[in-house]
């Protein structure tokens, strides 16, 4: 699964609170760390109130520093220093998560909740978040615990099978931390539909709600293959059903049954206007203090 993980770090707080997920992580998953810092072309003097680190040496300094005290002797962690000033941080950042043909799993902390566009367009989390090229884990810190735990994952999926895809992940995951796995399908309702499913249900209401029904009872076959899977492997499972906006649905289930993680499978590659108007993940990421797994979807 994850047997690299990246954790770029900018010298602020905010950054470093991605740590803890990715010592928990490290070990639970015997993945390997590194720990990135790219100076930035016409960086400014502050990041997040703490001062910018902008000189390598200095920089470097600081990883070697960073992964001694926040890290136990059994796990593995380098440290590196992107040199060369760089225009696009969160570009590099992809670039640098990518050895030998495999992606890692990129932390990072999102400080993004206001929901303004402005914000998430400046946050570099988002941005590599919506580049849709490797795993991302999104740590709020204003909701991170004292001690990063999994014990319950909330997986939603929607009545395509694309999103399967994040199966696997939260399988492996709820083997290495024993954690429950709560599945989630959120069915619209007329009033929360959009785009041409919207119009449709203005103009053929029954017919939509109708269509509405057979979704669901295919959710609910779908789901229970997935159970009777999960219970073959000696996985503990649950799912759920319900209806109405998805983003909100995503994030009220996940704060109800206090999900430590919520796994996400994304679309990558649809640009960072795209992503953040459109995209369910989004909106959960900017609803709830849950850690966000996201994972792109291979169409």
């Amino acid at each position: 699964m994850f047997n690299q993980i990246l954790v770029p770090l900018d010298g602020s707080k905010l950054a470093e609170a991605a740590l803890p997920a990715a010592s928990i992580m490290a070990l639970a998953l015997k993945a390997h760390v590194n720990l990135l810092h790219v100076i930035e072309q016409d960086a400014p003097e502050e990041i997040h109130r703490d001062r910018h680190l902008t000189d390598s040496n200095e920089a470097l300094n600081y990883l070697e520093t960073t992964a001694r005290q926040n890290f136990p002797p059994g796990v593995k962690v380098d440290w590196h220093v992107h040199t060369a000033k760089v225009t696009d941080v969160a570009r590099s950042i992809t670039e640098h998560s990518t050895s030998e043909g495999q992606a890692a799993l990129i932390i990072l902390t999102s400080h993004g909740n206001s929901g303004l566009h402005d914000l998430f367009m400046g946050n570099i989390a988002q941005q590599v978040a919506s580049m849709g090229e490797s795993p991302v884990l999104l740590i709020k810190p204003s909701g991170a615990p004292e001690i990063f735990q999994i014990k319950r994952i909330l997986v939603p999926l929607d009545d395509k099978s694309i999103h399967d895809q994040a199966i696997p992940i939260a399988e492996s995951l709820s083997k290495a931390f024993h954690a429950q796995l709560d599945l989630l399908c959120v069915i619209p309702t007329l009033g929360t539909l959009s785009g041409e499913q919207a119009a449709a249900g203005n103009f053929m209401p029954t017919t939509t709600t109708a269509y509405l029904d057979i979704v669901e009872e295919t959710a609910r076959e779908h789901f229970q293959s997935h159970l009777d899977e999960f219970s073959r492997k000696g996985l503990s499972a649950s799912a759920t059903i319900v209806r109405g906006d998805p983003a909100p649905m995503i994030a009220k289930t996940g704060e109800k049954i206090q999900a430590d993680l919520i796994i996400l499978g994304t679309h990558g590659r649809a640009g960072l206007n795209a992503f953040w108007n459109r995209s369910v993940a989004a909106s959960v990421a900017r609803m709830s203090e849950i850690p966000l797994l996201l994972i792109p979807l291979i169409e």
